[in-house]
């Protein structure tokens, strides 16, 4: 029987701890040890963005890391995006350009296309198409998903 470990982490600013299997992957931990169920599994091998979170301020996809792989480090997920009630600029973007449908994918490119604002404050639109590559939408078409971060770029830059 193995052995599970201990780890310590920050998600969404709050300190966290939980016991994982060294095989589990942080996924799975965020779902189903600390019930944030936001990510999801679209794939299971990082081809589709959908589990992306923020890793120490980098974009991972979260189904190709280890749990155990978490210990001391900050963990922001789509969880942590939004203020209390008040959502986060990309986050009312994307409700008023209707960027989102079924939802799977939705989480991902939220926290990817914050990820881009916060290092390009005002992207192309080819930046946004590139740095969302990762993330596979097979409900919208892109284009509503573009002019959501483009709003949401312009609506940060005026706070």
């Amino acid at each position: 029987m193995m052995e599970m470990k201990h780890v310590k982490a920050e998600v969404n600013g709050d300190p966290v701890e939980y016991l994982c299997d060294p095989r589990e992957s942080l996924l799975d931990a965020l779902r189903d040890r600390l019930s944030l169920t936001g990510a999801k599994e679209g794939c299971g091998t990082g081809d589709c963005g959908a589990c992306s979170i923020l890793l120490d301020g980098d974009l991972v996809c979260s189904c190709l890391v280890l749990a155990a792989e978490a210990e001391g480090k900050r963990i922001d997920t789509i969880e942590g995006m939004a203020d209390g009630e008040t959502l986060h600029p990309l986050q009312s973007q994307f409700l008023q350009h209707a960027a989102l449908q079924c939802g799977i994918c939705t989480p991902g490119i939220l926290v990817a296309a914050k990820a881009l604002l916060e290092r390009i404050p005002d992207p192309s639109d080819s930046e946004i198409r590139y740095w969302l590559a990762g993330n596979l939408c097979r409900c919208t078409g892109y284009d509503k998903i573009v002019r959501a971060v483009k709003d949401a770029a312009v609506e940060m830059r005026r706070t």
